[in-house]
């Protein structure tokens, strides 16, 4: 998709915006574009920054992998049961292609400008209204991510700790779902969020994945063993042992749906789509990655997705062929509370969850310093300063407001679809100059439909939102 138009750009006028130095875009040109190799002994140019990146190929990928990993895998056999396998596997791909291309468009517009920064981006395109705007739908997605993997901690924790010590979760003061929500953020979390730089997290990003491969691995186990499934809340040993019971849901008997379609179908849909959030990410760690390009970083991009479209597509498959149309909202919930193994896949989201939260605190610091502090040189008490406020404040929400799930799902509902959609395709028809592509070229035309679509995910996630409140239906929590 419009790959071609950024090996156009270095055929034209290094000063063609007018904006930059040209020594400043002649640089970018020389060690963005990926047609150009410097020549021997010549070490390539950098970007404006000029912030020598060290996190290797791998540990990016770990990185926006984790960053991509979201508590909504837990329901997407939830969203399978409601589209059919291959419907939903169809829909998951395009959504995956249309993330990588949304990150094409990004790095496209950080290549002609020389800037690493999704505010900055902001900037350039729509001016300070721009900047601010930018940080601001970065930092209200990141801190309703932030507060839903700390409802996850909050609600979860305390049950599995019970189950392993045998307890009743609502009978001791040390089983409290806020007390141990704040022991976690400041025995774990804090300590990786005053990591000074993105890459160091990627041995946490790293463990994270594996712990999510462990739950995939479980799921797929689980399938076999327990076969066809009967209960709601609680599963069967085998299916052979009740074979008249009725399974709750869409069918009357465990056969898979390769296509199906209901109310609830079109509901789903952007909960797939905001499955692939990365986009706060990816410009801080292509400013860390070693020997930035945009091809590097397009090939860590395409390997995060890919990886995850494979996770997300093999878990909700066998989810959905495990449980069938009975599967919930929370495919968990679906297992016997009881079980040691299922007691230790729990455990294992939880530590994935918990160290997800640093990454994504990461841009909204980011964010923070690049509207309040554009030109402040690197400050430890300010660094550690945003990272304990952002903390209790996410802390605080998690503790006082008990329906915020409603008031993130609106902030999700608009953030999302703007990071993904709406802002790349924005700052790719401003950013990229008419010389390089005219309006009216393929590329562009690429881009204002993109954009278009962004709009359209925005107002059909909205539209549900508020049918569901007026009906008091409840909703597939997202990313």
């Amino acid at each position: 998709m419009a790959i071609s138009s950024a090996e156009g750009m270095e055929l034209q006028d290094p000063k063609m915006n007018g904006a930059l130095p040209g020594s400043a875009v002649e640089q970018e040109h020389e060690g963005f574009l990926p047609s150009h190799s410097p020549s021997p002994g010549r070490k390539p140019a950098q970007f404006m920054d000029q912030f020598e990146g060290k996190t290797s190929f791998g540990m990016s990928v770990f990185n926006l992998s984790n960053a991509i990993m979201g508590s909504g895998i837990l329901g997407l056999a939830y969203a399978m049961a409601h589209t059919g396998i291959l419907l939903f596997l169809a829909l998951l791909l395009c959504i995956a292609l249309l993330s990588s291309y949304s990150i094409h468009l990004l790095l496209t517009c950080a290549g002609v400008v020389g800037i690493r920064a999704y505010e900055q981006l902001g900037q350039r395109a729509l001016g300070p209204a721009g900047k601010v705007v930018v940080a601001a739908v970065i930092c209200l997605h990141n801190v309703g991510a932030m507060s839903s993997y700390l409802f996850i901690i909050k609600s979860e924790l305390p049950l599995v700790i019970a189950t392993f010590l045998d307890m009743d979760p609502e009978g001791d003061w040390f089983l409290k779902g806020n007390l141990l929500i704040i022991i976690v953020s400041v025995l774990i979390i804090l300590p990786l969020a005053l990591m000074r730089h993105l890459g160091y997290l990627g041995y946490t990003s790293g463990l994270s994945l594996t712990c999510m491969l462990f739950f995939l691995i479980s799921v797929i186990y689980k399938k076999f063993q327990l076969g066809c499934t009967v209960g709601h809340n609680e599963t069967a040993v085998e299916s052979k042992s009740s074979p008249s019971l009725p399974i709750q849901g869409l069918n009357t008997s465990c056969e898979a749906q390769m296509f199906t379609a209901d109310s609830q179908m079109f509901y789903t849909v952007p909960i797939m789509a905001f499955a692939f959030v990365c986009h706060p990410e990816v410009l801080p760690i292509y400013t860390e990655l070693c020997r930035p390009s945009k091809r590097r970083m397009q090939a860590v991009a395409n390997v995060s997705i890919g990886a995850m479209f494979c996770m997300y597509g093999l878990t909700a498959t066998f989810g959905y062929l495990t449980f069938y149309s009975s599967v919930e909202a929370e495919m968990l919930h679906m297992y016997s509370q009881h079980d040691l193994l299922i007691l230790c896949v729990r455990l294992a989201v939880l530590l994935a969850v918990t160290l997800t939260v640093p990454v994504v605190l990461f841009p909204i610091r980011r964010a923070l310093q690049q509207l309040l502090f554009p030109s402040k040189a690197f400050s430890w008490p300010r660094h550690v300063a945003i990272a304990l406020i952002l903390l209790v404040l996410v802390n605080v929400l998690v503790i006082c407001v008990p329906t915020i799930r409603d008031i993130f799902g609106v902030i999700g509902s608009t953030s999302a679809p703007s990071l993904i959609f709406i802002l790349p395709s924005i700052f790719y028809l401003r950013i990229v100059p008419s010389e390089v592509e005219p309006l009216y070229s393929w590329p562009k035309i690429q881009a204002l439909c993109f954009g278009v679509l962004g709009v359209l995910f925005m107002a059909i996630s909205l539209g549900f939102m508020f049918a569901n409140w007026a009906t008091g239906q409840s909703h597939v929590s997202g990313h």
